[in-house]
């Protein structure tokens, strides 16, 4: 999937011309910055102003409302892949991805406005591992540590080593390590309200060199995700070329409407609407038995909602009770040790509390995707609200279904869910 095209800032431009849902009012400033002092000095004169601001990349991931925006968008178009060498490369903090790299690793920093898939593309042709199973996911480097990507059993915070973060109201911008970017399932402290801009990316990847020099070939991680595994047709945890990698993610991702074609409606989207929710072992068993499981690291888990709640308590009835449980909870001295938390899967949620792929409110130009559930599309001239309305009917039916409350995983401007 790559960025849309380009639009002057004379074309009076809107959301819908620069996110790929193709919704969203106008932008009352936009500035285009290709490189990173333009960047500095763009980013200087927004926050001078004391108006609104937003970054803007490649626009996967966002949904602006109607109203558009009424401030400054800087789309951040700054370019350039380089590879560290000697000092640059060596001086890597202890404790941090590549600290005790050798000559099988390389070090890479990418300027935030390079499109992702451009740069997978650009690694795999060199003989680089690390992100081959990332291929086709939408979008610009810089919002990749916002969300830590993942796909088909590959995380950026498995290669990740820094970044170059320029806060707001700061003049030049300091090196952020992945430890302080406290990554998480599709979250970090950017994500999480840390106000500035990503500059640049720095991550560390497998040079395969040595490898193709003794075997003939660059083999890439060992295939972690059991899908990817049946499409290469090996098992999990083998290693295969990272090229044939990239191809079979490729045609996952196409095969579910998740790689922009003009041709393809499914694909005028902003990919997976919701995130996978973590819940309890309690939660969980409380589910059907053939509800798909994964058991992750101890973390929050998501929102659970007893049904009896969701169905009877208005909204404000379920966060009140939600804040005095969170009170209750911290009252406690001792705290238990923390349990391994159960990911679900948010798609069979969404199917199994009634909700098909292709299914649309009545007159509404948005729709689930007819090829995963996941995905909410713009099946020509949506609105904004026509995907938020959607949305809230999804998670509504989840929540009344099973009591697990859904998260959006695009940034949300303007609008309620």
């Amino acid at each position: 999937m790559t960025s849309p095209e380009a639009v002057s800032e004379a074309t009076e431009p809107t959301f819908a011309d620069l996110t790929t849902l193709r919704v969203g009012g106008p932008i009352r400033r936009l500035v285009t910055v290709t490189t990173q002092r333009d960047l500095v000095d763009a980013a200087a004169l927004a926050w001078g102003d004391a108006e609104p601001w937003m970054a803007l990349g490649g626009g996967s991931n966002l949904l602006v409302g109607d109203e558009g925006f009424d401030g400054t968008v800087i789309r951040i178009a700054t370019k350039g892949i380089e590879v560290l060498r000697g000092p640059e490369a060596d001086g890597v903090p202890d404790g941090e991805p590549g600290a005790e790299s050798d000559a099988s690793t390389v070090h890479l920093r990418v300027q935030a406005g390079e499109v992702w898939d451009d740069l997978v593309a650009w690694t795999v042709e060199h003989g680089y591992s690390g992100i081959e199973a990332l291929s086709g996911i939408p979008g610009c480097v810089g919002a990749a540590p916002v969300q830590n990507i993942g796909a088909y059993g590959q995380e950026l915070e498995s290669t990740l080593v820094a970044i170059e973060f320029l806060d707001e109201g700061a003049e030049t911008p300091r090196r952020m390590t992945a430890d302080e970017l406290e990554l998480g399932y599709r979250t970090s402290v950017l994500k999480q309200g840390l106000s500035g801009i990503v500059v640049s990316v720095e991550l560390a990847l497998h040079d395969t060199a040595v490898e193709v020099a003794v075997l003939g070939e660059a083999l890439g991680r060992p295939v972690a995700y059991a899908q990817l595994a049946g499409a290469l047709h090996v098992d999990l945890g083998d290693r295969v070329p990272i090229a044939r990698v990239r191809e079979s993610v490729l045609a996952l991702r196409a095969s579910k409407g998740m790689v922009l074609d003009p041709d393809d409606r499914d694909s005028v989207s902003a990919g997976s609407f919701f995130t996978n929710p973590i819940v309890g072992e309690h939660a969980a068993r409380s589910l059907p038995g053939d509800a798909p499981r994964w058991y992750v690291e101890p973390e929050a888990a998501d929102e659970v909602v007893p049904l009896a709640n969701a169905l009877d308590e208005s909204p404000l009835e379920q966060f009140l009770a939600h804040q005095a449980s969170l009170e209750s909870s911290a009252q406690v001295t001792h705290a238990a040790p923390a349990q391994p938390g159960v990911k679900l899967s948010a798609a069979w949620l969404i199917e199994r509390s009634g909700i098909g792929r292709g299914f649309a409110l009545p007159g509404s130009r948005a729709a689930i995707s007819s090829k995963h559930t996941l995905a909410l599309t713009n099946r020509g001239g949506a609105s904004a609200e026509e995907v938020a309305e959607l949305a809230r009917y999804v998670r509504n039916r989840v929540q009344a279904e099973f009591g697990i409350l859904l998260h959006p995983e695009p940034v949300v401007v303007g609008l309620e869910l």
